[in-house]
């Protein structure tokens, strides 16, 4: 019998083809479900119309079921809990960094009052630099935006915060 552990290592290897890190890295995975030899998988989208969603679960779908002991994967997409970027795990958020993608820092703990960051307060991930500005809150996809970094005068992509 496959184990749920076995399931989330196939998972971690599934990249999202959008950006260039895995499924599990970057929080989508909510729940892995396992009944003898059948698996069922929930997921978070990034938001509701990503264009990704169909291609993801396909990859899923694939993966999970050409394991040993697997006869057949379910997929859902669920959307409570809303996914947000603080669910993009450290190894992700260091994935994403070096790819030119930034996150928002997620909330200090339960009870945290979400403070809104100012533009400076989102540093160049080539430079470091807080020296940068909101080029286009409209990123190549409906999750991402693109800053501009006046110290080196780089673009680079934030993922949006959710609130």
């Amino acid at each position: 019998m496959v184990s749920e552990a076995d399931v989330r290592l196939v998972l971690d290897g599934i990249d999202d083809p959008e950006l260039p890190c895995s499924i599990v890295q970057l929080g989508l995975v909510e729940s892995v479900h396992i009944d003898e030899d059948r698996v069922g998988i929930e997921l978070l989208p990034t938001f509701t119309g990503c264009p990704a969603l169909d291609m993801i679960e396909g990859d899923v779908r694939a993966q999970v079921s050409a394991m040993d002991g697997v006869a057949t994967c379910t997929v859902r997409w669920r959307y409570q809990p809303a996914w947000s970027p603080d669910r993009i795990s450290e190894a992700g958020r260091n994935r994403l960094h070096k790819h030119g993608v930034t996150t928002p820092t997620a909330c200090c703990g339960e009870g945290a009052e979400a403070v809104s960051l100012t533009t400076s307060a989102v540093p160049c991930p080539y430079c470091g630099s807080t020296r940068t500005i909101l080029d286009s809150p409209f990123g190549p996809t409906r999750c991402r935006q693109i800053h501009l970094c006046e110290a080196c005068r780089n673009q680079f992509e934030h993922m949006k915060p959710t609130n």
